[in-house]
This record gives structure tokens, sequence and C-alpha cells, in this order.
């Protein structure tokens, strides 16, 4: 097997593992909004969760994927409200739901749907 080769298939491993992390943040950052808003008594719309932002960050555990992700919400299901939380790897490190009651829980345990 040539450098090349080795090259190109620690690369389709590395596209593999991304993929797979992406996909199961946004499992969770959907489960964290939804619970969110069911403790605040409020509809979380359209039952989606955009990432918008995507960032490197050191941590004392090493580097980490810092996703921030977007939803909206309504209190009386008419009015919008931005919503947003923040992954850190697959922790919850923040949760916002604009206007509405404050989620109480940060990122100190892991949430399994």
């Amino acid at each position: 097997m040539t450098v090349g080769n080795l090259s190109a298939l620690l690369l389709v491993l590395l596209a593999g593992w991304l993929w797979l992390n992406t996909l199961r943040a946004h499992e969770l950052a959907l489960a964290y909004a939804r619970r969110a808003c069911e403790r605040a008594d409020v509809q979380l719309l359209d039952q989606a969760v955009v990432l918008r932002a995507l960032a490197l960050r050191w941590t004392a555990d090493g580097l980490k994927l810092r996703r921030t992700y977007g939803f909206e919400l309504s209190a009386d299901g008419v009015e919008r409200q931005p919503g947003q939380l923040v992954l850190l790897g697959l922790r919850l490190q923040s949760l916002s739901l604009g206007d509405a009651e404050p989620e109480p829980e940060t990122g100190e345990g892991r949430f399994e749907p």
C-alpha cells in the first residue's frame, strides 16, 4: 500500500466519522430543544434545529467541535421566537429560548433521548 493510498483511506475514514458524529449531534440538539420547549410549555416550531455555526475549540479534554444550532418556538402558536443551543462535542454548553422561560440545565451531564 502506497502513502497516497493510505492517505486517501484515512481521509475517507475521517469524513465518515465526521458525518456520523454530525448526525448524532443533530439528533441530540433536536432532543435538547424539544425537552426545553416542553419544560417551558412552548411549541417547538417545524420540529427542527438548524446548524448555524461550526468551530473547533481546545478544551481540557482536547480538540472538540463546537456547534451552534438555531430553532424557532412559539408560546401562542402564532408569534415566532428564536431559540439557540450550543453543543461542545456532544455535550450541551448553553441553551436559550428567547423570551420564554430559560432552561436551567447546562452541559453538566449527558442527556440521552
